[in-house]
């Protein structure tokens, strides 16, 4: 008896597993019809716990404010912090102001700063990821926790697999990146975990200008289109 109660409590979990695919090819359709009509964009991350006043959020602020001066929409997690930096600096400038907003127990709320009709609500983190990625033509990594270092990896992977075409990944504060960036070189790279190339993928900058000066250097020829 215990056997075939397990084995229905199985089967109704494999259920449940088969229906939630429609689900999730729900979000997939419903993201990719809104952002194939937004154009070249750059995703700013960074983190939730940054409030306004604070360094790295108020030079969040004057990024997202260049980079859409210089033509590209922003795209963020649309929650707080860094986050809300990026949609009202490119809120400030007139630009495309997308929010990817996520469904979580803490931290996560719309920023006043995204365009009405740019605000898309996803549950599931890997079709948000796919959304970040394939409409990006670019990654500025401003400070974070997990969730920053989640996205800066799967770029990084990806893009050193050949999954995806190579986009400039930014990585915004030297002091706050240094200690990573040198832990990469000293222990992953001497161990032949990675390539010399591989770091090549990565650009530590400290302001605004050198964010732009990398985005267009990068696209001056190179098509803008997504990503795969």
């Amino acid at each position: 008896m215990r056997k075939e109660q397990h084995t229905k409590g199985w089967n109704e979990i494999k259920t449940n597993d088969s229906w939630a695919i429609f689900k999730i090819m729900g979000e997939f359709v419903y993201g990719f019809e809104k952002m194939s009509a937004i154009g070249p964009c750059v995703s700013i991350f960074g983190s939730a716990r940054v409030r306004e006043g604070q360094p790295y959020y108020d030079l969040a602020v004057k990024v997202a404010q260049r980079v859409a001066e210089a033509g590209y929409g922003i795209i963020t997690g649309g929650g707080p912090g860094i986050m809300e930096a990026g949609n009202k600096g490119a809120h400030s400038a007139g630009g495309t102001s997308v929010g990817l907003n996520i469904d979580l127990p803490f931290e996560q709320h719309d920023n006043p700063y995204i365009d009405d009709d740019k605000s898309l609500d996803f549950d599931y983190f890997f079709v948000r990821k796919v959304m970040f990625v394939k409409y990006s033509q670019g990654f500025v990594v401003m400070p974070g926790g997990f969730g920053t270092l989640d996205e800066f990896f799967e770029a990084l992977t990806l893009i050193q697999t050949h999954k995806i075409h190579t986009f400039p990944i930014i990585l915004v504060g030297s002091e706050f990146w240094k200690g990573l960036m040198d832990w990469i070189k000293d222990t992953m790279l001497a161990a032949g975990n990675v390539s010399p190339r591989d770091l090549d993928l990565i650009k530590l900058v400290d302001t605004e200008d050198e964010v732009v000066e990398i985005l267009d250097s990068f696209y001056k020829e190179r098509d803008l289109s997504p990503n795969f």
